[in-house]
């Protein structure tokens, strides 16, 4: 059994924190879960482009609102406690928060928490990570 305090997770090497977000990452993909689960905080008034070209990710609001814009459609949904959203081709998006938005988020596969962007929003495949 795997038991983790958010709280305390964000005072380890757990919290990774860049310009406009951070993400507590509870479970990586050296627990053996087949996904990987995060707690992401994204600031007020920010805007951000990601591109999971090699994950997919399920992302759901716990507080906060903003939009979430499919950059390959222009489509453009709203943001708020109890919306899921699933990247489940992969899709670039951008992000935009109106006030600090608190998420629960899973990936597929796991990240290994060595992760960092890429310049076009996306992470590395786990096994280039995993090389690292």
């Amino acid at each position: 059994m795997i038991v983790r305090d958010l709280n305390k997770a964000r005072e380890t090497d757990r919290l990774i924190s860049t310009e406009g977000w951070d993400s507590t990452r509870l479970l990586l993909a050296d627990d053996n879960m087949g996904f990987s689960f995060h707690v992401t905080r994204i600031k007020a008034g920010t805007s951000h482009v990601f591109h999971y070209k090699h994950h997919l990710e399920a992302v759901f609001c716990i507080e906060g609102e903003g939009q979430i814009k499919d950059l390959a459609t222009g489509e453009v949904h709203e943001i708020k406690p109890g919306v899921i959203y699933a990247l489940d081709k992969n899709d670039k998006h951008e992000l935009s928060a109106k006030s600090q938005i608190t998420f629960a988020c899973t990936f597929n596969p796991p990240v290994t928490g060595k992760e960092v962007h890429r310049e076009d929003g996306s992470y590395a495949p786990a096994a280039e990570v995993a090389a690292e």
